[in-house]
């Protein structure tokens, strides 16, 4: 047996593709969203902490109108295949262009609520639709 964890084995061509076969289609989609944000120069929402002023990309799982405090709130679902983030849009019904399945990138502080991580209000931009 090696010391060296599989993981961190240099992988040729023949190793990636058995892993490839080998994965689900979710354990896909993760991958390629960690590399996206990788390359995007983003922080891994898994790697985001309380109180930390970050910038994520991600793709959007859930868009839910949600009261708060009776003000209406746009929340959503920012997965970037690390861990999700809940991103909320107060005093919003809704917004153009966000929906379950649309990549983007959001920068804000995030705080914790009920041990998730949240994102009030960020600054975001729409991610191009012909790039996914």
């Amino acid at each position: 047996m090696s010391a060296v964890p599989r993981s961190e084995k240099p992988a040729g061509r023949f190793r990636r593709m058995l892993d490839r076969l080998s994965s689900s289609q979710e354990d896909l989609e993760s991958e390629e969203l960690r590399e996206d944000a990788q390359t995007a120069g983003c922080t891994r929402i898994g790697d985001c902490h309380d109180r930390q002023v970050v910038t994520v990309t991600g793709t959007l799982r859930t868009v839910t109108l949600r009261p708060r405090a009776g003000v209406p709130a746009l929340e959503a679902e920012l997965f970037d295949g690390s861990a999700a983030l809940d991103v909320v849009w107060l005093g919003r019904r809704s917004i153009v262009g966000i929906e379950p399945g649309r990549k983007l990138i959001a920068s804000g502080r995030i705080s914790m609520s009920r041990g998730r991580r949240v994102l009030f209000n960020p600054k975001y931009e729409l991610r191009p639709l012909g790039r996914e």
